[in-house]
């Protein structure tokens, strides 16, 4: 999903997401048990210079899709949480990638960049275990979002305490293409 390795350190590499093959999972504990669920990618589409580690794009995930399995809690992490018809998307902003990618097999790196939710961004920092065959990449990531910090409500209620922090697992596959630079200027 989030990076990219060029055969050419002159040339730009250009991921292109499938979203149909790539998910956003989250998990958010309480004191009772763990609630998981989904939510899906719109698009994505990852611009990286290799040899800079420069990063541009946007990758785009759609905040009313967003699922765990039990409609009321759907709901309320919606119009409360989330607010969602407000804030339809969350996106995630590269700026930069750190780490060396092999052109094929397996490689971990950082990116660097933003990530929006809520009408809001914040810097992060994803550790992301990447995956590259002939021009098709695969990869992940774990982070943790701070939404109470972030300003968003807590769902917490007198007798059912939520964590303030939720777990995310990004998995995503797409195309590499390697695109020559612009010399125009």
């Amino acid at each position: 999903m989030l990076a990219m390795a060029g055969t050419l350190p002159a040339q730009e590499s250009v991921l292109v997401l499938d979203p149909a093959q790539t998910r956003v999972d989250f998990a958010l504990g309480d004191i009772l048990h763990t609630v998981h669920g989904t939510f899906k990618v719109k698009q994505g589409i990852i611009h990286v210079n290799p040899a800079t580690g420069a990063a541009a794009g946007l990758v785009v995930v759609d905040a009313t899709s967003g699922e765990s399995g039990n409609g009321t809690r759907d709901r309320k992490m919606h119009k409360e949480i989330l607010e969602s018809l407000k804030y339809p998307e969350i996106t995630i902003t590269p700026v930069r990638i750190l780490g060396q990618l092999s052109p094929r097999g397996a490689s971990q790196v950082e990116l660097k960049g933003l990530f929006k939710i809520h009408g809001t961004e914040h810097e992060i920092t994803m550790k992301v275990a990447v995956q590259i065959e002939a021009d098709t990449l695969t990869a992940a990531t774990h982070f943790v979002v701070p939404y109470v910090q972030w300003g968003m409500k807590n769902p917490s209620t007198f007798i059912l305490r939520v964590s303030d922090k939720v777990e995310i697992d990004i998995h995503a596959t797409g195309r590499i293409q390697v695109e020559a630079p612009d010399r125009s200027n």
